[in-house]
């Protein structure tokens, strides 16, 4: 083993639904970003921290790659370009079973990086061979700069030959942060985002994109922790929809949430939820910052 530590940033980008908050939970080894179907899961930009003894690798999943539609689509592709910035290795994700466009934009960062780029094809398993050596071609010639690698994050296919390629490409460096810390993030950030899970997973058409979680009270005491947190929505309609007919729906987020909640901190929760209406908060520049965009 060398005697050198290896420290680097590695930034994972793409478009929405191409499976990268999979792929950084089965690299980190840890589950940090949210998963659901629905795109535009990740919002901010998460780091989750995987350290050995000669290395640190920090990963950051990055929002997916969109065409801005609100102000808060602007503060999660400003997430996406700091990406670019610091990054000493770029993951870039695509979905061998969606179609090959990428925002043209973003695509020209990737082929003018300075730093090694691993394009990484996900969810081959749901593919043809013939399919994934079109992919491998097609990807091959679009970003003549990239190291094209078949994936699948949910299968675990080939994330420890990733693994092994990051730790040969980061550089020389000390630990950038302590050697047990896992993520950036807070345990009130992971609540909120647990709670925002759940009404992904829950709720259909417009409601989730409109939902945010603010951690009103989180109060870890010796063996429960208490925790009060508001659902913001843009519209009265809205609201009713969370609660549901006689506070069911809200109930049953609430007491998923609160399962999740209670693996993630290993002890008892005691979770209160309400849910305030913010008009047009999305498109609120002020409002915006409040909840930490």
């Amino acid at each position: 083993m060398s005697n050198k530590h290896k420290s680097g940033f590695v930034n994972i980008i793409g478009k929405p639904n191409v499976g990268k908050s999979t792929l950084m939970n089965a690299l980190v080894g840890e589950k940090l970003s949210i998963i659901t179907s629905k795109a535009q899961t990740t919002r901010h930009r998460i780091m989750g921290i995987l350290n050995g003894e000669d290395f640190q690798i920090v990963y950051s999943d990055t929002p997916g790659i969109l065409d801005p539609k609100y102000k808060l689509h602007d503060s999660m592709m400003e997430f996406v370009n700091s990406a670019f910035t610091d990054a000493d290795v770029i993951l870039f994700v695509v979905d061998i079973t969606e179609q090959t466009t990428v925002d043209e934009k973003h695509l020209k960062k990737v082929i003018d990086s300075k730093v090694p780029v691993l394009l990484l094809i996900n969810k081959v398993d749901l593919s043809s061979q013939e399919k994934l050596e079109e992919q491998v071609d097609y990807w091959k010639n679009k970003i003549k700069n990239a190291e094209v690698i078949p994936v699948s994050a949910k299968g675990k296919f080939n994330v420890k030959y990733i693994f092994d390629r990051i730790l040969d490409l980061i550089p020389e460096n000390p630990p950038y942060f302590p050697k047990d810390q896992l993520t950036d993030k807070s345990e009130r950030f992971f609540v909120a985002e647990t709670i925002r899970e759940k009404i992904l997973l829950y709720y259909q058409k417009e409601i989730p994109y409109s939902s945010q979680v603010v951690i009103d009270t989180f109060v870890d005491e010796k063996n429960i922790v208490k925790i009060r947190a508001e659902i913001i929505v843009e519209r009265e309609s809205q609201k009713a929809i969370i609660i549901g007919h006689q506070g069911k729906a809200l109930k049953k987020t609430g007491t998923e949430a609160r399962k999740a909640i209670e693996r993630f901190v290993n002890k008892k929760v005691f979770l209160e939820l309400f849910v305030k209406v913010d008009k047009d908060w999305r498109n609120n520049e002020k409002r915006l910052r409040t909840y930490g965009y």
